[in-house]
């Protein structure tokens, strides 16, 4: 398994009882705290950061016209359940 690629190092401030759990963890785990960070990271990522870059990126399809009319799609599902869509 190759290793990722990494950034250069940033600086984060972190309130203290999140730094002790996270050396808590780290230490418990036998891993670093950058392990244990990133893995965090990752988490939120999937997630809730997932779902806030679904919803921008909902915005811009809004934003540039790609969007339905809620009153067309409810008439094609109707279509559909009825069986006559086309």
């Amino acid at each position: 398994m190759s290793k990722p690629q990494l950034s250069d190092p940033i600086t984060l401030r972190l309130p203290l009882d999140i730094l002790k759990a996270i050396e808590r963890i780290a230490e418990t785990s036998d891993r670093s705290r950058s392990w244990v960070m990133v893995r965090a990271m990752r988490l939120y990522l999937a997630s809730e950061g997932a779902e806030i870059l679904n919803v921008a990126d909902g915005i811009t399809q809004l934003d540039s016209g790609e969007s339905e009319d809620m009153d067309d799609v409810i008439a094609q599902v109707e279509q559909i359940v009825r069986g006559n869509a086309a």
